[in-house]
């Protein structure tokens, strides 16, 4: 239930007494006619009116009808403002008198301002009952209350103050008022921004049962939420049954779906909803056409992409910043770089200014290009046009110089972002650790990731999946198998990287049984062992001059669907070839070149060297 402090004594207090009504009237007239004839200023400088001021007096001079409504408006505010005036400030009736003679006026936009100083005054704040039957008394216009009851339900959603928004709309419709559909919109915008979603659509809802007027615009924003909660099936059945009472969507409900059925991977859903827009002659604009561009570039269909980058322009719809920015990463991705640069070109002949998302997906393409000179021109164009490197391009470049072993250049990059604020984060640690493993710079590596448990940087798998890594080619089991034991009690579940990295540094310090184990207890875990791990495995077994047992590995590769790559082939051939089974090696050789994998010189080698055993 609602509580409004001082309700009975405030309005009580708004009645004043037979024996001061008419001294009151007086001083009234007088005020209303200096304000009248000389105006507020020389109104503040008569201390012997001012000091003749009470509330009720207020009242009368704002209800006369030959004071203007501006002059009202400046006496309120002064008195309202004046801290030697605490007494003399405007009570409630004031105030809605104050709002009658504005709403005469058609002045609106102070209106909300009367009505937002009752809402946020507590001494004021009353059931809207209380407030409306202080101006139902016939002497304003019969449409000031149903304005007044509309006012304070914005003002009141505006403020957050849902259970009071609530209580005006009820008591609105029990007494034949109307709110605004603008004013229900705004509810539901303030419900939606504090995340009140369960009451967002119960009032949506409530709208449509008392016949609020709806636009498209309150229904778009309930499709979005429903669509936010999976609800997208739903949210089209709504939208049918709102075309059912004449409000049609536009682009912005159709560009709702459709981002939600991209967001399932649902092709049937989109190419619905294309095919309504089509039907019901809704044109897609820039923002429709960047949905579409960014799903076709994730799947991987860049000339779909292409194609429909080309379609919005002959349309006539240009491109802005973000259509240009997705088609650049997608080709950076698929890295068609110098298609990239092409678009990066177009788009600043244009006028379009690229952001750092732009620059960010350059960066990244030459960076999986290895392209580290362009990296660098990149960079410094970027800032040289005021753009902030963030975290994620200084990322982007650390793992691009650490992919080429350029580990200064990397842990460089790594300070400059750390002299800019931005902490390095798992990721930044990670991949600076996984370069320097590369490079058999082991201790590195693990003091990189030491420094960031001590920095307080949460660990993820791919941390304790490098260390374990580390200490396993060290021969250090007993070490690796403490981070793996840290690692599952901190709730971080191993995956079938960290397995690999366990069963591959088993097999190369010959621990065959140990590694077969830990097969095992990956399938116990529903991790499903993958070409990596067979091919430890296998080259283990050869090693250890199993090579039946290799084989049977091996097999069973295709039998599960796995493919087996260069290293599983290299390592079964070389395997063959040391026990003298030339025969089956060359086989596995033709099957290899069919395969469209090209041997190298470990696979020559290891056949010659088996035409010139003892057994061949």
């Amino acid at each position: 239930m609602l509580s409004f402090p001082n309700t009975h004594r405030t309005l009580k207090k708004l009645i004043p007494s037979d024996d001061t009504m008419i001294s009151n009237q007086q001083v009234a007239q007088k005020i209303a006619k200096t304000l009248i004839e000389s105006g507020l200023q020389h109104l503040k400088t008569s201390s012997s009116l001012l000091s003749n001021l009470n509330p009720h007096i207020t009242h009368l001079i704002l209800s006369d009808p030959v004071v203007p409504p501006q002059s009202c408006l400046s006496l309120f505010n002064f008195l309202r403002r004046n801290p030697s005036l605490k007494s003399h400030r405007p009570n409630l009736q004031a105030h809605l008198t104050l709002f009658c003679r504005l709403h005469e006026a058609r002045r609106f936009a102070q209106m909300n301002n009367v009505v937002s100083a009752i809402v946020n005054n507590d001494l004021l704040r009353c059931p809207v009952s209380g407030i409306v039957s202080l101006i139902e008394d016939g002497r304003y216009e019969p449409e000031s209350v149903e304005k007044l009851c509309d006012m304070l339900f914005r003002v009141y959603a505006d403020n957050k103050m849902f259970d009071e928004a609530n209580g005006v709309f009820d008591y609105a419709y029990k007494n034949g008022f109307e709110i605004e559909e603008r004013s229900c919109f705004v509810l539901l915008l303030a419900l939606k921004k504090c995340k009140q979603v369960d009451s967002c659509l119960r009032f949506f809802d409530l709208m449509l049962e008392k016949g609020v007027r709806i636009t498209v615009y309150s229904m778009t924003l309930v499709i979005n939420e429903l669509c936010k909660r999976g609800g997208v099936e739903k949210a089209k059945t709504l939208m049918g049954e709102m075309a059912g009472r004449g409000i049609e969507a536009n682009v912005y409900t159709y560009n709702t779906l459709t981002k939600a059925y991209i967001e399932r991977q649902d092709f049937g859903g989109v190419t619905e909803v294309l095919s309504l827009m089509k039907t019901n002659r809704v044109d897609s604009n820039v923002a429709t056409y960047s949905l579409l561009i960014d799903w076709y570039g994730s799947s991987e269909k860049i000339e779909d992409a292409e194609k429909l980058f080309d379609e919005m322009r002959e349309r006539g719809i240009e491109p802005d910043v973000y259509v240009y920015t997705s088609i650049i990463n997608w080709n950076c991705r698929a890295g068609n770089m110098k298609r990239a640069l092409f678009l990066f070109d177009d788009m600043t002949q244009r006028g379009l200014v690229p952001n750092d998302h732009t620059y960010g997906a350059l960066i990244n393409g030459a960076c999986k290009a290895g392209q580290m000179e362009m990296v660098g021109i990149l960079v410094n164009e970027m800032q040289s046009k005021g753009i902030a490197v963030n975290r994620v391009v200084y990322n982007t470049l650390i793992d691009g110089y650490c992919r080429k072993g350029m580990m200064d250049e990397a842990q460089r990059f790594r300070d400059d972002m750390e002299k800019k604020g931005l902490e390095a984060d798992v990721f930044t640690y990670c991949t600076i650790a996984r370069g320097l493993c590369k490079l058999n710079r082991n201790e590195e590596a693990k003091r990189s990731l030491l420094t960031m448990a001590e920095r307080g940087v949460p660990q993820n798998v791919v941390c304790f999946t490098i260390l374990i890594d580390i200490y396993c080619k060290e021969g250090n089991f007993d070490e690796a198998k403490r981070v793996f034991q840290e690692m599952e009690r901190k709730g971080k579940r191993p995956n079938t990287v960290t397995y690999n990295a366990l069963i591959d540094g088993h097999t190369k310090k010959g621990k065959m049984k140990e590694a077969h184990k830990l097969k095992e207890e990956m399938k116990d875990k529903a991790l499903m062992p993958d070409s990596y791990t067979y091919s430890s495995l296998i080259h283990g077994e050869c090693v250890a001059g199993n090579v039946d047992e290799a084989l049977k590995l091996f097999n069973e590769m295709a039998q599960r669907g796995l493919t087996r790559n260069i290293v599983t082939y290299t390592a079964m051939i070389s395997g063959l070839s040391k026990a003298g089974r030339t025969e089956e090696a060359f086989e596995l050789y033709n099957e290899m070149k069919e395969a469209g994998l090209t041997p190298d010189d470990r696979v020559y080698h290891s056949l010659v060297g088996s035409l010139h055993t003892d057994k061949s």
